[in-house]
């Protein structure tokens, strides 16, 4: 074996990185897509938030404190659950079959790309952040922390199901869409993101029990507020643990037998 041959071969620790430094060169090039996207979540912040605070009665920041994070987790989900569309687009113009021949390992391809979601997901948060925050929203500083993390892992996994999605709905963009969007918006409704669900009819809570984006956003809302020993934060780890194995798994064998 020469030494060209052994500096070829696929590495998934080299190759994850490079596919990650080739994914993250778009957005630091055109970082108003970052901007661009927060476009829903803000909707949602200047338009949603004041009809809670107006209803409940309570103070800006005690409502701000149980809607943003939920926000914070809107933004994941949609923004990930889309990204395989941009997959997709790669295999209507040939760039991903490129990829393919190339010596990297493909696990790598998969990984990398999901990787690359955890910089917008920690951006576009801070941003949220920030701005909430003169309107009387707080949030405990380790709290954060250790919510951007679990956003992070959580939108690994989301994400990398969302490429499996596009391999598996190759040159049917309709169909990822159709797809796409009948499942994001049950487990939107019922993850008490946006409205709580203490009222809501039996099943709907029964649903929501085992939907892990409630599990996510409960864990975000508990750990904003300080409490970082609570219950909801363990099952909030382990449903985006769960999530993340999950995704990577799929991903991973979906792109290795993909053409």
């Amino acid at each position: 074996m020469t030494a060209t041959d052994t500096l070829v071969r696929p590495n998934l620790a080299r190759d994850t990185r490079n596919v990650l430094t080739r994914e993250l060169k778009p957005v630091v090039r055109d970082p108003f897509t970052l901007i661009f996207s927060l476009l829903q979540p803000l909707v949602f912040l200047g338009l949603f938030a004041p009809l809670l605070i107006g209803d409940s009665g309570q103070p800006a920041g005690e409502t701000l404190a149980w809607f943003v994070p939920g926000v914070l987790v809107m933004i994941v989900l949609f923004g990930t659950g889309a990204t395989g569309s941009n997959l997709q687009y790669e295999m209507m113009t040939g760039s991903h079959e490129r990829t393919l021949v190339a010596p990297l390992a493909r696990s790598s391809l998969l990984v990398g790309r999901a990787l690359k979601e955890i910089a917008p997901i920690v951006v576009q948060a801070l941003v949220i952040v920030l701005i909430a925050w003169p309107f009387g929203f707080a949030a405990d500083i380790l709290g954060l922390l250790i919510g951007l993390a679990l956003l992070a892992v959580f939108g690994v996994g989301l994400g990398s199901l969302s490429y499996s999605l596009a391999l598996a709905t190759k040159d049917r963009e309709w169909l990822f869409w159709g797809v796409q969007q009948s499942l994001i918006f049950p487990l939107l409704i019922l993850s008490g993101m946006l409205l709580p669900l203490d009222d809501a009819p039996e099943w709907m809570r029964a649903v929501a029990s085992v939907n892990p984006v409630n599990w996510v956003v409960q864990a975000e809302r508990a750990l904003f507020a300080g409490d970082l020993g609570d219950v909801t934060v363990l099952w909030g780890w382990v449903s985006a643990l769960a999530v993340a194995v999950v995704g990577l798994i799929v991903g991973v064998r979906a792109i290795r037998r993909s053409n």
